[in-house]
């Protein structure tokens, strides 16, 4: 395929020089009605390219398949046998995905240290969960991906599964074994979703870890966003194989999409795979090698452990992203949290994430000298500083095996269910009616209907009195939880 042709940004030229004039959505008129103090801040250009595909982009019928040809060519660049954009970032992506696998009533394995949208998908598509507990790295205080025998080993004791949701790369940058997942299911003739929404990057440069497509999953959602050069909600997810549909697949995207999708993503989407298969490999490359050269650099910093390839040699993890900068920042005496905002507030720097234990840092083929520089000389004040920072109320970390809650009842039963809020002390031991997640990263530590225990109550709100963001349950603070009420 001639992929030097941009069908949706050739659209938006053409529509441009035609200079038509639109008497529906957007009611601003392509910045005509834009307020000046709005235009000086965002730029006149987004609300000139902010255009529907019905009679706009395209006609009435959408008879000159301007986004279908931008998503040939996605799904040729990748590999993949369709793509589908996505202008809901990968959250409505892997909701989408799970629904074509598994409906109402019906079970699928999911990886527990899924992201908060995975679980909202549990709940709203009402499907039962069968999880399948993470590799936990008890040193780093961290999940990894779950191994291929795990999976088989739940598709054994359940094999009325419809199918596996797997996490790869974790927001912190280690891999799964993709293909021994694949063959997992396959053996038992269901299909594999992966939630790749870190590695948009991954087709375009053989020196990265396994793309999915590439290792036989049937699905894979990915967040352009994240690591690739799309705006934010870019997401685009992959098909291949007669295990799913696409048509199903194109049938629960339009029930949940919406149903007036942004131009500005769809533009980005397709620059950026034009971009990617002219020049990726040269500009992933580039910054594969500058990532290499900052992990060094921060090695030699006194206080800081930088994760890297051990893990791989551990067993902990199959691959891992060079692309991620992981900094455990313990040995400074502060939490990532601590550290994140430190820089933030000293520096201007904004990490990619933070928590008890650590930092990361995403470097993307947009990073050059500059960038570097200003990473690393704010990590060296970090360290310089750190003895300065107030330390604040210790995380009472659990204990792996205490963060695997009972399962009492359905996420979807115990979410839409007759509930009570109680004191945090009360709670224990009574069915969680909501989602915990500390965010970021965003992983819930409490799903609905599992049951609450004093370990993780405990973790939660030292969690809180250190710093920990809840944006999910009713009372962010904690004090009181939101139960099943009791008959």
């Amino acid at each position: 395929m001639d992929h030097s042709r941009v069908p949706v940004l050739e659209a938006l030229e053409e529509f441009r020089r035609r200079r038509d004039v639109v008497f529906g959505p957007p009611g601003h008129r392509q910045g005509r009605g834009t307020d000046p103090r709005v235009a000086e801040i965002l730029g006149m250009d987004v609300f000139r390219s902010d255009v529907l595909s019905l009679n706009g982009l395209d006609d009435r019928r959408l008879s000159q398949g301007v986004l279908a040809q931008a998503q040939e060519l996605m799904a040729d660049a990748v590999g993949a046998e369709h793509a589908f954009f996505s202008t809901c970032g990968s959250s409505l992506s892997v909701k989408t995905a799970m629904l074509s696998v598994a409906g109402p009533g019906e079970k699928l394995l999911l990886s527990r240290n899924a992201h908060k949208s995975v679980i909202a998908a549990v709940i709203i598509n009402g499907v039962v969960p069968i999880w399948v507990h993470p590799k936990f790295d008890t040193e780093r205080h961290l999940a990894h991906p779950p191994e291929a025998d795990d999976v088989r080993n739940r598709l054994r004791e359940h094999p009325d599964a419809k199918g596996m949701l797997l996490i790869t790369p974790t927001d912190w940058g280690t891999c799964a074994d993709i293909r021994g997942v694949a063959d997992a299911c396959h053996e038992f003739d269901v299909p594999l979703i992966v939630d790749e929404a870190w590695g948009a990057h991954l087709p375009f440069h053989p020196d990265l870890p396994t793309w999915g497509m590439d290792a036989g999953a049937d699905v894979v959602v990915t967040s352009v966003h994240k690591m690739g050069g799309a705006i934010e909600q870019s997401s685009v997810f992959h098909l291949q194989g007669d295990r799913v549909s696409p048509d199903v697949l194109k049938q629960r995207e339009d029930l949940l999409g919406t149903t007036s999708a942004s131009s500005l993503v769809y533009a980005s989407l397709d620059g950026w795979r034009r971009q990617m298969v002219e020049q990726g490999r040269e500009l992933l490359g580039d910054a594969r090698h500058r990532a290499e050269r900052i992990r060094a650099q921060l090695r030699d910093m006194p206080g800081l452990r930088v994760m890297g390839g051990e893990i791989i040699e551990q067993g902990l993890a199959a691959e891992f992203d060079p692309l991620k900068i992981v900094v455990d920042v313990r040995e400074l005496g502060i939490s990532g949290m601590q550290a994140a905002e430190w820089l933030r507030a000293h520096r201007h720097v904004d990490v990619g994430g933070s928590d008890t234990c650590r930092i990361s840092a995403s470097i993307t083929h947009a990073d050059g000298d500059d960038t570097e520089k200003v990473l690393l000389e704010a990590v060296a004040a970090l360290v310089e500083h750190a003895d300065s920072i107030e330390r604040r109320p210790a995380v009472h970390l659990p204990e792996p095996h205490e963060l695997e809650l009972e399962q009492a009842l359905l996420p979807r039963d115990a979410f839409f269910g007759p509930a009570e809020q109680v004191p945090a002390e009360q709670a224990v031991g009574r069915i969680a009616a909501e989602t915990i997640s500390p965010y970021p990263p965003g992983v819930p530590v409490v799903a609905p209907g599992e049951v609450i225990t004093a370990e993780v109550l405990d973790y939660l709100r030292s969690g809180i009195a250190h710093g920990f963001l809840v944006s999910d349950s009713a009372d962010p603070s904690l004090e009181t939880l939101r139960v099943t009420a009791r008959p």
